[in-house]
Order: structure tokens, then sequence, then C-alpha cells
């Protein structure tokens, strides 16, 4: 019988077997891939990714749930059982060299997602996509727009590192224990090949931190003493914004341009 969830751990484990299978066929998954799924609860996902990639590496941090995974998958030979911490877990010592990136699936911890996905993105080289089960309103400031409410240096951070996209709403009733919210499926594409030089890349998120520090000033006065207040009035005259616009009216590609002046 499946052991209890502990809170500690921020355990919610998914039930609904027609959002499982949605999961699986959104994720586009084949024998050639590798995927590392991060919390595999009591294999809700894993059974489903068993029979769907090549290889999958089950990353569990509850002893108890590894046992149970175990001993599930012990006739699974392209299933291996991780007890880990994804946030300590070196991804590129589990390929073999010349192996092609990886997915990453899972529904992980509300309380610990950004961290996770900072962690990931250190490891954009070895990742092709990772496939993201999420707090609703968190799933809505990654892939916010422009202008809208929930749009900050999230929604920058992500889109720098990623091609996102949103396929579904998951309710709260899908899960047990239920959450105190629904959550969303989202995918992340990782970007082959960088926006910016990598000593640029740590200014770039200084600047937008910074310029999203204080929404209810202008982008002049959130970044002043990080760029010349010359080159801010040179960037919003070429580029057509009014001396007082604000972080939340800028793009990625407005970022990128303001620091490249």
């Amino acid at each position: 019988m499946p052991k209890q969830a502990k809170k500690s751990l921020g355990q919610n484990f998914l039930t609904d077997t027609h959002i499982q299978r949605k999961i699986i066929s959104a994720s586009s998954l084949t024998k050639q891939d590798t995927v590392i799924e991060i919390g595999s609860g009591h294999g809700e996902i894993t059974r489903y990714l068993a029979n769907s990639a090549g290889a999958v590496y089950a990353v569990e941090v509850d002893g108890d749930l590894c046992e149970e995974l175990a001993v599930t998958f012990e006739n699974c030979p392209n299933v291996r059982v991780l007890r880990q911490d994804i946030l300590k877990l070196d991804i590129p010592s589990l390929l073999r060299e010349g192996e092609r990136p990886v997915t990453v699936i899972g529904n992980i911890p509300y309380y610990i997602t950004t961290p996770i996905i900072q962690r990931l993105f250190l490891y954009a080289p070895f990742i092709k996509k990772v496939c993201l089960t999420v707090q609703k309103e968190l799933a809505a400031r990654m892939l916010a727009k422009p202008g809208t409410k929930e749009y900050g240096s999230l929604s920058i951070f992500v889109r720098y590192h990623t091609e996102p996209e949103t396929f579904f709403i998951i309710k709260r009733s899908c899960f047990s224990p239920a959450p105190k919210v629904d959550s969303a499926f989202l995918i992340l594409h990782m970007r082959r090949m960088p926006l910016l030089a990598s000593e640029k890349e740590k200014y770039f998120f200084r600047v937008v931190r910074a310029a999203f520090s204080q929404r209810r000033k202008t982008l002049k006065n959130s970044v002043k003493g990080i760029i010349p207040q010359d080159t801010v009035e040179s960037f919003c005259r070429r580029y057509g914004f009014a001396l007082t616009v604000r972080a939340e009216e800028l793009s990625l590609e407005d970022f990128i341009n303001l620091i490249n002046l």
C-alpha cells in the first residue's frame, strides 16, 4: 500500500490517470530519449516513462519511496532509481560520452520550484527540454508577457534560457493529498545557443533584477548606478520608448538591446 505523503518534502502525488497519460503524450518521448524524472513518488509517471523512453533515471529524495520504486521496477532494465536530491544531482555524470541531451520531467514541490529551475539551467547544454508540473500562479509568472502584472525578472530569466510553452491546467483534485492551488503543465525547450556572451550574462541579469526590484520606478531610476543615465536615454530614443518607461514594458529582446549599447 502506498505510504502517506510527507508534508516536509512537499509531496503531492499525481493520481489522475488521464492527466498522467496526457503528460506523457505532451512530452513526445521516443526510445531514443533519456529521461531524468524529478520526484518519482510511487512511480505514477515512471511506469509510463519506462514504456516510452529508452532510459529513465528516477530521482527521488525520499528513502522509503526509493525502496518501493526499486521493487516496482526491478524487472525494468531501462529504469534506474536514484536516491538523490535533484539540487545536488550532477546531471552530466549520468550521461555517456556523446549521448544526446536529456529530457527532464517532474511534478516538483512548489516550495523549491525556482531553485530547481535555476539548477537545471546551469546544465542547459545537457538538457533538451524540461517538462514540469508547477503551481499555476508560478507558471503564469514564468510565461508572462510584457505589460502584464505577472511579468517580472523570472519571466525574463525563463525566456532567456528557454522557449517556453504551456499545455494545460491540472486541477488540485488530481493530486493526493490535494494541494491548495491548481497546477499547470508546461514545457521549456532549452535554447541551443546562448543569447549573450558568457561575460555579459552576469551583468545582464544584474540589470534585469535591478529594473524589476522597484516596479513603480522608471527604468532610468531603477538601474541608476548600474547603467549610465545617458545610455538609458539613448536606448529609449533609439527604440521608441518614453524616458518614463518602466521595466514591465520591456521584452527580453529590449533588455538585450539595452545592455548591448
